[in-house]
């Protein structure tokens, strides 16, 4: 398995964008916008010089500061997907893949199940289908690595769903490294093997899905993986919890240890709902007014006082929870973790 290496800085209008990434599988970037995303693929790519670094694909060096080299963006194993897709207008499906490499056009036509297009126009396509042309272009080059630039953003919520379950398994499949980056948490979740989180042109913290949400480096890794990230002032209740008094005025406790001030962050689906309090093992209660009911996909999620839960529609017609009524959420202090807020 081929590694794509990329240590290099690179000035921008705001910052320098500082990045150490060594790229195995699939790897996602996600911030919010203007973090220095996409300029990490078009350093990679060539289309962006660094003033510092090397970025390289196992011994084949496509950029070295040190030594004078940087390879033009043709010359690089490069297959880059734009997030508007940035196909030709003027010429066909077919065309448009055989411009990157005519052997393998009518091959990858058939892969991509777009065969039936092949005469067809950029303008005349779907988003799902301009998605699949681009894509079979960028892998027409025969690429040793794989860019992707928002992949999903361009596509309706409907076609979405589909379209993020076909890139899953062409990633799986191409097993190529690949470094896409996105400002959807969900989407760089689902489509890749470690996600970073970058901010200001730094990288917060590298790891699984699941380690980000588990363990998350700071408050903004917290929020953008999509917790409820509170504010408090931490204090030890001895028996190995940890007393916050929110900033909202509730008292609530982690087994997580700190002192001072803290972000304090709990998951939406750790979070439960009643019209009342029942005792069980839940230690955080918060008993507030329902501030909003918000429908997201299969699931509803509820705002009580300062946390949002999500759950079941059932629940929702249960409980009677509207905009206005009372009710009580409950988490867990083992479900609550306590973050530096810078």
């Amino acid at each position: 398995m081929a590694t794509l290496s990329a240590e290099f800085t690179l000035p921008l209008r705001s910052f320098a964008l500082e990045l150490a990434l060594d790229v195995g599988r699939t790897v996602a970037l996600v911030g919010p916008s203007g973090a220095g995303k996409t300029s990490v693929l078009r350093a990679v790519a060539g289309l962006a010089r660094p003033s510092a670094g090397r970025i390289a694909l196992d011994g084949e060096t496509w950029f070295d500061a040190g030594k004078g080299v940087s390879l033009r963006p043709d010359e690089r194993r490069v297959g880059l997907v734009f997030q508007e897709y940035a196909l030709f207008p003027h010429m066909s499906v077919r065309q448009n893949v055989a411009y990157a490499g005519k052997e393998r056009a009518d091959e990858l036509l058939e892969r991509f199940r777009i065969t039936p297009l092949a005469k067809a126009r950029p303008t005349e396509l779907s988003g799902g289908e301009r998605q699949r042309v681009a894509l079979a272009r960028a892998i027409a080059r025969d690429p040793g690595v794989l860019l992707l630039d928002e992949p999903l953003s361009a596509l309706d919520a409907h076609t979405k769903a589909a379209v993020r379950g076909e890139l899953q398994e062409l990633l799986r499949e191409l097993a190529l490294p690949t470094l896409l980056v996105t400002h959807d948490y969900e989407d760089a979740a689902s489509l890749a093997d470690e996600v970073g989180v970058i901010v200001d042109g730094r990288l917060r913290q590298l790891a699984s899905p699941q380690e980000l949400v588990a363990r998350p480096a700071d408050a903004f890794v917290a929020s953008f993986t999509g917790a409820n990230l509170l504010r408090g002032t931490a204090s030890s209740a001895g028996r190995d919890l940890t007393r916050v008094q929110l900033e909202s005025g509730e008292v609530i406790y982690s087994t997580d240890e700190a002192e001072g001030f803290v972000g304090v962050v709990v998951y939406p689906w750790e979070i439960s709902i009643g019209r009342e309090h029942q005792p069980d093992s839940a230690l955080n209660v918060i008993e507030a007014e329902v501030r909003s009911v918000v429908h997201v996909a299969h699931r509803v999620r509820v705002q009580i006082g300062p946390v949002i839960a999500e759950v079941t529609q059932a629940s929702v017609d249960k409980l009677g929870l509207v905009t206005g009524a009372r009710a009580v959420a409950s988490f867990k202090a083992t479900g609550t973790r306590l973050v530096p807020y810078a």
